[in-house]
């Protein structure tokens, strides 16, 4: 894998035969999302990134007026979102991930994507985005960042009959972990920094 400022993946990290190094437990009970969320406006107070994440479409099916000044939806549906989950801009570049978090200790299932979500993240690479992952394996309190470049052979290698989930210890390897701080719980532009910066 050639990144785009020379740097290869040489992190130290011991897998689950070896002792795992915490990256932090004070934020247990928090999901994902929250602690993205949670980053991401440390980020834009100050103004090291604006990043936003994508609010999740709705299908408005049926509403009820019960008077002329207030409306209340009593039907919705949730639309499948066409992209990831995150997006906006760091450094003059793009920005695209998608996050997610899994209880499972020995994989992550590759069912946890959707297929227009991989078009997206391919289209965001091609055009020179910065594109990515967050993975969090929610039992260890481990999260990792996996480049989208690094992500898509596994993709398409489970579309033509290959494994339907990346080991513990693939993403170990082949991606980066993320640090815990106070206030930017999953510092993922620290990893950034070190990739392309």
């Amino acid at each position: 894998m050639h990144y785009p400022n020379g740097k290869k993946n040489n992190h130290t990290y011991q897998t689950l035969s070896g002792t795992r190094r915490s990256q932090g437990f004070s934020n247990r009970g928090m999901t994902l999302e929250e602690d993205i969320n949670a980053t991401n406006t440390y980020y834009r107070d100050r103004n090291k990134a604006i990043v936003h994440k994508k609010p999740t479409p709705v299908q408005i099916v049926n509403v009820h007026y019960p008077k002329r000044s207030s409306a209340v939806i009593t039907e919705g549906y949730f639309k499948q979102p066409s992209t990831t989950d995150y997006n906006g801009v760091y450094r003059n570049k793009h920005i695209d991930f998608e996050a997610k978090e899994t209880k499972n200790k020995t994989r992550f299932p590759l069912a946890n994507i959707h297929e227009h979500q991989v078009r997206h993240m391919k289209s965001v690479t091609k055009h020179g985005g910065i594109c990515f992952l967050i993975i969090r394996f929610s039992n260890f309190g481990e999260t990792f960042y996996m480049p989208a470049e690094v992500f898509f052979p596994y993709w398409d290698e489970q579309l033509n009959g290959g494994k339907k989930s990346i080991s513990y210890e693939t993403i170990v390897e082949k991606g980066y972990p993320i640090p815990f701080h106070y206030q930017a719980r999953v510092h993922y532009l620290a990893v950034i920094d070190q990739l392309y910066f």
